[in-house]
């Protein structure tokens, strides 16, 4: 046990005092009052001439000094260590991820979450050690170990709630490094267990603790948006959306629609109680701007409720295809707006050199075009050492994130065979097969590819829908040479790569509160990155004279599913309870001064008593 206030023991010098009203002799003059009722016949019997008499045992002495012994004791405010979190580390991850702006719990669940650590902070002693780890976009160490209580709350202050998605599979790993080789440590997880990245962790081998935030979640939000070209009228532009309700109650609501904050619709729904509402917007567009669809509705989360996107229009291209013949392949790639094919059965280099994309079907060159290129079921030394033929290989992932990949899943895709190879360190596996990758990205001496390991006329992916969605989203990636930029949308958190001009030394990034950062330009690069679109809104680049827009939206369904979980799966198999421990340090001066008060109503019962 300990004593927050030791120095209350000063007041043990007054329980001799007790002890000297005991002696002294009785005043001619007598006052009744109900702490010296039994004094007075004590005193009647025991008549004295001197100043001070013996000293007697007596039970009311006894309670008086007792009385007074616990209220000291109080006074001193004992400390007990408790059974739930005596340990020497503690290492606290507090989710940041967008849902952690939620208001069920007022002001916001990251408020409350910083309550419950400014708590667990109280709990500690002078030999703990606590560590604050921040899990977002990036996750960060945001207060080392220490034993200051004071730097752990001015380093809390500094953990707000982002606008990104949930990113606590790598606060975890981190958390677990920190924690090897430590004795009598715990990892505290505070999180409204809206996490969608989990699937493949690993307990850790310190004990966890999951600290649930939240108590409702009536929230809608817009959880997914796209724009694409309107094949119908090349002048317009189709918006596609998804709204999704993941309270209990159905919801009205007023979708608006604006183009450069110009109103284009505004549009009723009735969606019900955990549904998703599917909507499409044909829309006018004779110039770039931004689409932006709000949601006129108080819940939960704000966030959700608006996403903004920029939109260019189709710029034309002239597409090469070599081909012994693809009816499917010729009817995707026509479908798409703005493009100029030519088909032709052999190869031609003097073609070659007057397209801007070329599409090698079956059909391999001698030497390969300084060409971004869509390579299908070739197979070029260049680019692969060795390749091993796979019969019926299973289709087992795909990179769903990456912009070719856009609505275009390959589930229940039966394929005939491909070609086994280990992919080179520029392509990036975007579909892969148990054994082998099915299909790649990347960019190879200055040039976009898109390479596909199998012939899809011996599959059945044709057949499926997915199939000219691949093929627009490819030639889109193909065709646009500032990649995201040229879309102008990213997911809050993922990093912008854009071309980059030789003739300037750095480039100005306008973000959506109006602050502006100025990026240096590596002079032997043809891009550069920037990461920092944690915000969620409109992003200018401005260089020179030129003004380019790019979007940052949040977009994810786990983190508008914003209802309260008492578990939150880890792997497999794993699965986080919510705490129910008590304080590591628990006072326990409540419970004695109580006592002491009950001995006081004992004396006061047993007076009234006597007096009725």
């Amino acid at each position: 046990m300990q004593f927050l206030t030791p120095t209350a023991f000063w007041f043990a010098l007054t329980l001799p005092v007790i002890i000297a009203f005991y002696l002294l002799k009785r005043r001619r003059q007598t006052r009744v009052v109900s702490t010296s009722l039994l004094w007075t016949r004590f005193l009647a019997e025991h008549q004295a001439n001197a100043p001070f008499q013996k000293l007697r045992r007596h039970w009311l002495l006894l309670l008086q000094l007792l009385i007074l012994s616990l209220a000291i004791l109080a006074l001193a405010r004992p400390l007990i260590q408790g059974n739930g979190l005596e340990r020497e580390w503690l290492i606290v991850l507090i989710d940041t991820s967008a849902s952690m702006q939620s208001t069920d719990v007022k002001p916001s669940r990251m408020e409350q979450a910083h309550r419950e650590v400014e708590a667990l902070i109280e709990t500690m002693d002078e030999t703990d050690q606590m560590m604050l780890i921040a899990a977002g976009y990036p996750t960060r160490v945001i207060q080392s170990a220490t034993s200051s209580k004071t730097d752990l709350r001015r380093a809390l202050g500094k953990i707000p709630a982002a606008d990104t998605g949930t990113r606590l599979a790598e606060g975890l790993k981190l958390a677990s490094t920190f924690a090897e080789g430590l004795e009598a440590v715990q990892i505290h997880l505070f999180t409204d267990g809206a996490i969608s990245d989990l699937k493949d962790q690993q307990w850790p081998e310190a004990d966890l603790v999951y600290h649930p935030i939240g108590q409702g979640g009536e929230n809608v939000g817009i959880v997914s948006m796209d724009i694409r070209p309107n094949p119908e009228d090349p002048t317009s532009t189709a918006i596609f959306a998804g709204i999704a309700n993941y309270g209990s109650q159905p919801r009205e609501l007023i979708l608006e629609l604006s183009l450069d904050d110009q109103l284009v619709e505004g549009r009723p729904l009735d969606i019900a109680a955990g549904a998703t509402a599917s909507q499409t917007f044909i829309a006018n567009q004779p110039e770039e701007g931004v689409f932006k669809l709000s949601i006129n509705l108080k819940d939960d989360l704000e966030i959700d409720n608006e996403v903004s996107l920029v939109s260019r229009l189709p710029k034309s291209a002239s597409v090469l295809l070599v081909s012994q013949g693809n009816r499917f392949l010729e009817r995707a790639i026509s479908s798409i707006p703005g493009l100029a094919l030519a088909v032709t059965d052999t190869w031609d280099p003097l073609a070659s050199e007057q397209a801007d994309l070329i599409i090698l079907d079956g059909i391999l060159p001698e030497s390969l075009p300084a060409k971004h290129l869509l390579a299908i079921d070739v197979f070029p030394q260049a680019w692969f050492e060795k390749v091993t033929p796979e019969e019926s290989p299973t289709v087992v992932d795909w990179l769903a994130t990456h912009p070719i990949m856009r609505f275009s899943p390959l589930d229940n895709v039966s394929i005939a065979s491909a070609g086994g190879i280990k992919a080179p360190s520029w392509a990036t596996p975007i579909v892969e097969a148990s054994q082998t990758p099915l299909i790649l990205a990347g960019e190879e001496q200055g040039r976009r590819v898109v390479w596909l390991g199998f012939n899809p006329l011996n599959s059945t992916w044709p057949l499926r829908v997915s199939f000219p969605i691949f093929v627009q989203n490819a030639i889109q990636w193909l065709t646009a040479p500032e990649q995201e930029s040229s879309w102008g949308n990213l997911h809050t958190g993922e990093a912008l790569v854009t071309g980059a001009d030789h003739d300037s030394d750095t480039v100005n990034i306008r973000l959506p509160d109006g602050s502006v950062q100025s990026l240096s330009l590596n002079p032997e690069t043809t891009q550069f990155v920037f990461s920092d679109t944690f915000s969620q809104g409109i992003y200018q680049i401005e260089h020179r004279d030129m003004i380019e827009r790019f979007a940052s939206n949040l977009l994810d369904p786990s983190e508008s599913d914003t209802g309260p979980r008492s578990t939150i799966q880890l792997g497999d198999y794993g699965q986080i309870t919510a705490s129910t421990q008590e304080r590591a340090q628990v006072e326990s001066w409540r419970p004695i001064l109580l006592l002491a008060l009950s001995v006081l109503l004992f004396e006061w019962f047993y007076y009234h008593r006597r007096t009725v």
